[in-house]
């Protein structure tokens, strides 16, 4: 910011207030003050340098030195308007990016009371198969993974149990799981026979003509039946509740990169879904968040756990989700005596979500379960 000194046009700067300084990369400088103390010899040198350059001269070259300092203080705020624009420009290229990278939904993570219990009722009433299951002794927990395919091109399930706690709280927050299944009452029948809980008979959705079911695992987690044609995709959907539809897609779309599938607005009955994903809901896992009308807080108990997905780039993930308005809880980086490298996040509503590379994370995989 340049400064002007208002100077009075009948005060003029005397001979014996310039200084001479051969040392200074500024050649002269000035002062107003009376009391400047220029020794003889110097001051004989100003006198001659005085007849030689006029007082207007002095003037000028103030007026050049103000001009420059202006002109610095413009380069400045260039710099400073440059810089930003380079920011916004860097964010804007981390957004991009988040679209173009190569993306899928790996696994959900909750937490059960009896692992062999839950494993039964999931591959002899729901048709999964139990794809590895890891012991970790000196963490005092367990995983297994179950799904209808392959982790390296499947969403499955891990379930984790924690030694000596056999039940948890679900909560109200989460929603359900949903299944594909080519005969809806047919899987119902197969769940009741073995003692399975259904907590909605076989029906028309509401407002649609999709046939679905309702069955609880032995946790109370519950599931979703759709009759679909055959699918490569089977364990298709994650349903959570939210308490702003509209601020959930847009973090969604940003942090993560889904892609807004379809929204719905059921006024009748009060509630809003939007399914979001990677790819059509036929052939891909989804997920569903919706929004109870007025209901902005849940509680998320302490069962369900998160969803992991598969990026190039944790780090740069890192920085898509801090953009969006995500809280990262874990900085990107190696997992200790691993490789594999992930991020982890929380949604606007408190929602977990792990990030890894899709590489290391089946290698690492592959590797625990030889």
């Amino acid at each position: 910011m340049v400064r002007i000194i208002p100077m009075a046009s009948t005060i003029g700067p005397s001979l014996s207030s310039f200084k001479f300084a051969s040392a200074s990369p500024r050649l002269f400088s000035f002062s107003l003050s009376s009391s400047s103390c220029i020794i003889p010899s110097r001051r004989l040198s100003l006198l001659h340098l005085g007849s030689a350059v006029p007082q207007s001269h002095f003037f000028g070259l103030r007026a050049a030195k103000l001009l420059r300092r202006e002109g610095n203080g413009m380069g400045v705020a260039a710099a400073g308007n440059a810089a930003q624009a380079s920011t916004t420009a860097t964010q804007e290229n981390v957004l991009e990016w988040v679209k173009k990278d190569k993306r899928r939904m790996l696994h959900v993570v909750y937490r059960v009371g009896d692992l062999d219990r839950t494993i039964k009722f999931y591959t002899e009433c729901l048709g999964m198969k139990l794809l590895r299951k890891r012991d970790i002794p000196e963490e005092r927990y367990t995983n297994a993974f179950l799904g209808y395919g392959p982790e390296d091109s499947h969403f499955v399930i891990e379930l984790t149990y924690n030694y000596g706690v056999d039940k948890y709280d679900i909560g109200t927050g989460f929603g359900h799981f949903g299944i594909a299944v080519e005969d809806v009452a047919k899987t119902v029948e197969l769940v009741k026979a073995k003692g399975g809980k259904v907590t909605r008979e076989p029906g028309p959705v509401k407002g649609g003509s999709t046939v679905i079911a309702f069955v609880e695992d032995p946790d109370g987690y519950k599931f979703e039946l759709l009759e679909r044609g055959p699918t490569p995709e089977p364990l298709c959907q994650v349903m959570l509740r939210v308490g702003d539809l509209d601020h959930s897609i847009n973090f969604y779309e940003k942090a993560f990169g889904l892609e807004l599938l379809r929204k719905r607005d059921n006024p009748e009955y009060k509630y809003t879904i939007a399914m979001m994903g990677y790819g059509p809901e036929d052939k891909n896992v989804v997920l569903e968040l919706t929004y109870n009308y007025g209901v902005t807080e849940y509680d998320k108990g302490n069962a369900y756990a998160q969803i992991a997905i598969g990026t190039d780039d944790v780090y740069k993930t890192a920085e898509a989700i801090k953009l969006s308005g995500g809280k990262i809880t874990r900085e990107p980086g190696p997992l200790p005596g691993i490789n594999t490298k992930i991020t982890a996040c929380l949604d606007p509503d408190g929602w977990k979500t792990c990030l890894s590379p899709l590489q290391e994370s089946l290698k690492n995989s592959l590797e625990q379960n030889n």
